[in-house]
């Protein structure tokens, strides 16, 4: 295939992915799929799971703690060996809180960051909080994009409290690299959850930001009651209480998606976070700054 051919046949590709992902009803389908993947029918489920290998290779289930899944969500949510992933145990670095591939990433400018080259947008429209964008002005964002193939259970990248959780409702827009490039602002449209984390020093500050996606756009988090959906018709601002250690489970998704990382300028990132690289949850993420270590040694 020539150099051009195999440019309008990726073009076509990149424009079919997006229509077909996109461009349908987005609300209807994820309802539907949402309904679909949780029917327990042995046949339907060993059929759904054999069609997804059978069109997406990268799915592994080596990893997981059982194969024989109830529903095709099941299989979604399933959980991992013990001891499949290795959780780095220093206590200045802050872990990925789930396999991913790492997106864009850096430092805030000001307010501004990215979604991907030449596609910004500001911690105003993701937050919708003033502390938040202060706290987090000039700090550091991490992307992290789960492939819909990849684990889907996230976990607390430190020791930490969770007492509030706030979900902000939205669309469910695909949030693959071809829907990155076609849709300004698209993680301030999505589905959110904003998970201000509390941890042991005072002036350090991290919060995860879970985005829902297109299908099975729902965010399960152990500390409440309900799954944060499209069928969700409760509060925005959720008081909670969870304590956690490093590597503990906090939810999962139910289907793939991603999860941004914010640290204000007490931490650097490591320095082997390359923007396309897969990371497996444990992995070093994000350091304490070496003047802010002493106290812990």
């Amino acid at each position: 295939m020539s150099e051009n051919s195999a440019i309008k046949y990726q073009t076509l590709f990149e424009q079919l992915n997006f229509l077909f992902t996109n461009r349908l009803p987005r609300r209807y389908a994820t309802l539907f799929m949402g309904w679909f993947s949780k029917l327990e029918n042995p046949i339907i489920s060993k059929i759904s799971i054999w069609v997804w290998q059978l069109f997406s290779k990268e799915l592994d289930l080596s990893e997981a703690k059982t194969t024989n899944f109830s529903s095709l969500h099941d299989c979604f949510i399933r959980q991992l060996k013990p001891d499949a992933r290795s959780i780095d145990s220093d206590p200045r670095v802050i872990i990925s809180p789930c396999d991913a591939i790492v997106g864009s990433h850096g430092q805030v400018n000001g307010t501004e960051l990215f979604q991907t080259k030449g596609f910004p947008y500001t911690l105003m429209e993701l937050f919708g909080n003033n502390e938040l964008v202060e706290r987090y002005r000039d700090g550091l964002y991490i992307t992290l994009r789960l492939k819909a193939t990849m684990y889907h259970r996230f976990h607390a990248p430190t020791a930490c409290q969770v007492k509030k959780v706030n979900y902000i409702s939205g669309d469910t827009w695909n949030v693959n690299p071809i829907a990155l490039k076609r849709i300004e602002k698209l993680y301030c449209k999505n589905e959110r959850a904003v998970i201000d984390l509390t941890i042991t020093k005072p002036d350090h500050h991290i919060t995860l930001v879970p985005v829902a996606a297109i299908l099975v756009a729902g965010i399960k988090l152990h500390c409440l009651p309900n799954v944060l959906d499209l069928r969700y018709k409760g509060p925005n601002h959720l008081k909670c209480q969870a304590d956690l250690k490093k590597g503990d489970e906090m939810g999962y998704f139910q289907h793939g998606s991603t999860i941004i990382v914010f640290a204000n300028s007490k931490f650097s990132i490591d320095s082997n976070i390359h923007e396309g690289d897969t990371i497996r949850m444990g992995q070093a993420l994000l350091h304490m700054q070496e003047e802010t270590t002493k106290s812990l040694n």
